[in-house]
């Protein structure tokens, strides 16, 4: 080799220890991409933060809940007139019965404190209760009717109004133009907590009850709708994961390359692009239609997600199923292994963080989908609680995503505060899945 070979160094202008021109604009424009790169990073991470700002700022208050502490006497003359506390006589007294004895009570705790309210009625008295109090203590009753003769101290709830003023939500100049509320009512309020007799509390019904109507926002609750999503999310990951995996080692470890695999890989790129309500749609016609399946049941959600959630486990399952080195398969036939214990012993072991990671993602989209779920009829209003696995995945129930759309479309500013609480709660609910899957990811991930 001559030195022809080699271009002639350029002429330097100074020392090798000082950078050129060139060396500078290079320098400045990392320097610049650098600084692009943080400022997007805080811009996602400050609107990001206004995100979740709103959201506990609206939907915390939704966990506290206003009650008013009352000594309700449960008149025998009206509750069981005959004395005989037969069953099915005391089911015949309706909450018509049960809310006079509560505004009776209200009003006699209002007069043995010494409240006196100008301008205040005994609608507006009895409008500071829930149409959900009437309700509660004919529960009690029915449960124990021993209760009937005696004064029980009950815990019920206010009406929404009295509890969006509690809140802050509500003011005196809101309730002058308000039908549903008067300022009388406020101030009635104002005295009743200074007696402690009405006060704001943690709300465990809020997880636990069912869905309220519209004349009773106070009382609505996230137990069905969270009912709802765990047991799609069952069907979701029973079947989703067990068939994705399958289908992802037959197509990268075993299946011919002719022209019917590459439609099908086409065909699984092409579905992961679909919009979600295609695939409702598709489980309207094929699962309720066709099939027969109730609407409004998990187990037909969970089919209607599984179907969405495939294509997006299937490519980051062969995907990672591809990044395992070929040495790796090779070592394992040079020992003698087959084809299948290479896959199972060895390819799929080393491929479990990238499945796992694939899986944390199709089951997040799958809990917070919501327009599939619209077509199949899990928006309607459903009031009882389904049975346990595996029945219950054949009754009528809601979705978190389902409930919070439902939330947003009524008119009272109560569902919206609920809305926002269930927001919080489907956060939660995706955190812990996905704290779950990290964790099962650390324990398979193993380096080469």
């Amino acid at each position: 080799m001559t030195d022809a070979a080699f271009p002639p160094a350029r002429p330097r202008g100074g020392s090798l220890l000082e950078p050129d021109a060139r060396t500078l604009r290079r320098n400045a424009a990392e320097a610049r991409f650098r600084l692009y790169g943080v400022t997007a990073i805080a811009i996602a991470m400050i609107a990001l933060m206004i995100l979740l700002i709103s959201i506990l700022s609206h939907g915390t208050s939704a966990f506290r809940q206003t009650f008013l502490h009352l000594p309700i006497a449960l008149d025998e003359a009206v509750l069981d007139p005959s004395g005989t506390r037969d069953p099915a006589a005391l089911r015949k007294v309706t909450t018509i019965g049960y809310g006079r004895l509560i505004d009776r009570a209200l009003g006699e705790a209002i007069a043995a404190s010494g409240i006196t309210v100008e301008g205040l009625g005994k609608s507006d008295i009895s409008r500071m209760v829930s149409r959900q109090a009437a309700a509660t203590v004919r529960s009690a009753v029915l449960a124990d009717p021993a209760l009937i003769g005696t004064t029980q101290e009950f815990r019920i709830l206010a009406s929404s109004r009295i509890d969006g003023y509690m809140k802050g939500r509500v003011t005196q100049d809101s309730a002058a133009r308000d039908s549903n509320v008067s300022p009388a009512q406020l101030h009635l309020a104002d005295a009743l907590r200074a007696q402690g007799l009405l006060g704001t509390s943690f709300n465990w019904r809020f997880i636990t009850d069912p869905d309220a109507s519209e004349l009773r926002p106070e009382a609505a609750g996230l137990g069905i709708a969270i009912l709802g999503s765990a047991y799609m999310m069952i069907v979701v990951l029973a079947l989703s994961l067990p068939i994705g995996v399958a289908a992802s080692i037959y197509l990268e470890e075993f299946a011919p390359r002719n022209r019917f695999t590459d439609l099908i890989e086409v065909n699984i790129s092409n579905l992961a692009a679909v919009p979600s309500i295609v695939f409702g749609i598709l489980g309207l016609a094929i699962f309720i239609n066709f099939a027969g399946l109730p609407q409004s049941a998990p187990v037909v959600g969970g089919l209607v997600l599984t179907l969405m959630t495939l294509p997006r486990i299937i490519i980051p399952a062969r995907a990672a199923i591809k990044a395992v080195p070929p040495s790796i398969r090779d070592a394992a036939l040079g020992v003698g292994a087959s084809k299948m214990q290479t896959v199972f012993h060895h390819v799929l072991p080393l491929a479990t963080p990238g499945i796992l990671t694939g899986l944390i993602i199709g089951l997040g989209q799958a809990l917070g989908e919501t327009a599939p779920l619209l077509l199949i009829g899990m928006v309607a209003f459903v009031r009882d609680y389904p049975e346990g696995l595996p029945g219950g995945l054949f009754d009528p129930a809601s979705a978190l995503p389902v409930q919070i759309y439902n939330w947003t479309q009524r008119a009272d500013p109560a569902f919206a505060e609920r809305a926002s609480g269930a927001i919080i709660v489907l956060l939660i609910f995706l955190l812990a899945m996905n704290a779950a899957a990290i964790v099962v990811r650390r324990r398979f991930e193993r380096r080469w």
